[in-house]
């Protein structure tokens, strides 16, 4: 097992002024692009097929498949769009990798488009953080610059324009789909499948949509070789990926090292769980992941071992929560998060969602009973499986894995009329718990204690 990192992806995120073309190209930048312009391009496809990878935006298919599922050559266009549409909680992989290195990105995206035929692809960023915003499409302007986008790439004949778009910050938009309907200006929703993307996609167009961190991995796929890619990680899921560690850990950030490496392993490099606690639980992949706890530290954190142990890898977000924490607590407000960004178009999701949020904060505040435990699995079983995304699969994970895990301190809070856990606790910083009710009586005018209060 390995328990050394691997920075392919980070590799120069310390360099001076990292995020320009000058030091990209001091560094070896767009080596891959001129390599690929030299081959056919159904080889490159072959090359990041037999790499192994696999989609590092969390559901983990396999890359170079994926873009074989384009029909032939019709004449008509077809489109390469990249989800940089980063925001489930806990997930921060995307945004430092465009932040530090976006030329990475951008030459992924050059290659990626010649091997499939593309002549127009597509950034979709979250709106939000426009200081990312900003700085892809800076990168953007630097890559048609020096030629390596636009028209006769590099004196090769191919042609690529790229248009970075900024999305309105929804989380459904994550969904390939519904980022599809967003793209076109519609209401980000997911659509009905099939047909799917890669037939009818972007503009009822062929699309390939590929996560950042996938695209970014093609440049050193192309210039190392597949062998040395296949070098790292596991049989069945190879290579290397970001691991984003936060919460109660000593040294939280971005950790690139092989796939199988395991929590325990990576703990050790970053200090650890913060000092005089201990781990209560974690997610694997994210808060759409169910729950792991101290008896999953060995677990190689590859698709197929995380899989088989009951959760996902996901993303690979690494929350780390120490015995501080109320596992109610958290759920709650992972439960709430989603019953905000459902977007309403499935009514197991919709409805369920919200009732579930309702059922849990009841809990949370001591109001709740012994039936609402059995009302939350019941719910949970009648979202699962039964919506156009995964969202509400997602919003269903940590509850059900919490329960199972943790039946107990749900059942404290009911028994003992509220959670038996100090929040302020479990904050990395000075807190003092906020009173919501008397904030609100206090902006409107209204003392506490007062009639009407």
């Amino acid at each position: 097992m390995a328990t050394t990192l691997s920075p392919v992806l980070s590799q120069h995120w310390d360099a001076d002024r990292s995020w320009t073309m000058a030091t990209y190209e001091a560094n070896g930048g767009y080596a891959g692009l001129r390599k690929a312009l030299a081959m056919a391009p159904a080889d490159v496809v072959t090359a990041v097929k037999d790499s192994g990878l696999r989609g590092r935006g969390g559901a983990g298919f396999p890359t170079g498949l994926k873009w074989s599922f384009l029909p032939a050559p019709d004449g008509g266009p077809r489109y390469l769009v990249v989800n940089a549409d980063e925001s489930e909680p806990g997930t921060c992989k995307d945004i430092p990798l465009m932040m530090a290195t976006p030329q990475v990105l951008v030459e992924g995206v050059a290659i990626t488009s010649f091997a499939i035929g593309c002549h127009h692809a597509f950034i979709y960023i979250r709106g939000e953080v426009l200081h990312v915003y900003r700085r892809v499409m800076r990168a953007v302007e630097e890559a048609y610059e020096k030629g390596y986008l636009g028209k006769n790439i590099l004196g090769s004949g191919y042609d690529l324009d790229v248009t970075v778009h900024a999305g309105a910050g929804a989380y459904i938009c994550g969904e390939e789909t519904a980022l599809l309907d967003s793209l076109e200006g519609r209401r980000g929703q997911p659509r009905l499948k099939p047909p799917f993307p890669a037939v009818a996609g972007l503009y009822a167009r062929p699309t390939v949509v590929n996560n950042v961190e996938s695209i970014a991995s093609v440049p050193s796929i192309i210039t190392g070789g597949v062998d040395w890619f296949r070098s790292m990680g596991t049989e069945r899921s190879t290579g290397f990926g970001l691991f984003s560690l936060s919460g109660h850990v000593e040294r939280p950030g971005q950790y690139e090292a092989p796939l199988g490496i395991t929590l325990r392993e990576l703990l050790e490099m970053a200090g650890g769980v913060r000092k005089g606690h201990e781990l209560k639980f974690w997610t694997p992949g994210g808060s759409s992941t169910p729950l792991f706890t101290a008896e999953h530290l060995d677990v190689p954190l590859d698709y197929e071992s995380v899989g088989a142990a009951g959760s996902m890898l996901g993303t690979r977000a690494l929350q780390i929560f120490d015995e501080t924490t109320c596992v109610v607590r958290a759920i709650t407000r992972w439960a709430e998060f989603y019953a905000h960004e459902s977007c309403g178009k499935c009514t197991p999701c919709r409805e369920g969602t919200y009732w579930m949020k309702q059922v849990l904060a009841r809990i949370e505040h001591g109001q709740g009973t012994m039936e609402d435990l059995d009302t939350l699995l019941d719910l949970c079983s009648n979202i699962l499986g039964r919506a156009f995304c995964a969202l509400g699969d997602g919003a269903t994970s940590t509850v059900t894995s919490g329960i199972a895990l943790f039946r107990d301190e749900f059942e404290a809070h009911i028994t003992g009329g509220g959670c038996p856990l100090d929040p302020a606790a479990s904050a990395l910083f000075d807190y003092t718990p906020r009173n919501r009710r008397a904030d609100l009586q206090t902006l409107s005018g209204v003392r506490p204690g007062t009639v009407g209060a």
